[in-house]
C-alpha cells in the first residue's frame, strides 16, 4: 500500500509543479529573451542524459575509436543533421550500436 501511496503523492506533485508554470506563464508576461532561451531546454536536457552515456560508457572517459557508444552517436547525429527523421535517427542508430559491437568484437 505504501508504495502506491508514494506514486500517487509523486505523481500529484509533478501534475502540480507542471500545471504551476503553465497558469503562471500564461498570466505573467515573460520577457522574449526568456521565451527564446526556454526553446533550448529540451535539447540541453537531452544532451545532458546522452553525452555521458556516450564518453563515458563504464564510469570512465572513453574517448576512442573503440568506443561503439560514441560511434554509433556520431552516426545518430549525421542521420538527424541530413534527415531531420527521429525515428531514422534513433534506427540508424541502435542499427549503428550493434554493428560497432560486433565489428569491435564486443557482443
Amino acid at each position: 500500500m505504501n508504495i502506491w501511496l508514494v506514486m500517487l503523492v509523486g505523481g500529484l506533485l509533478t501534475f502540480a509543479t507542471r500545471l504551476s508554470f503553465i497558469l503562471l506563464l500564461h498570466r505573467i508576461r515573460v520577457p522574449e529573451w526568456f521565451r527564446r532561451g526556454l526553446r533550448f531546454v529540451p535539447v540541453a536536457v537531452l544532451s545532458a542524459i546522452i553525452l555521458p552515456e556516450l564518453t563515458r560508457p563504464e564510469g570512465t572517459l572513453f574517448l576512442s575509436w573503440r568506443n561503439p557508444q560514441l560511434l554509433a552517436g556520431a552516426v545518430a547525429i549525421l542521420v538527424a543533421w541530413r534527415t531531420k527523421n527521429v525515428i531514422l535517427t534513433i534506427v540508424a542508430g541502435m542499427a549503428a550500436l550493434l554493428v560497432f559491437q560486433f565489428v569491435l568484437g564486443i557482443i
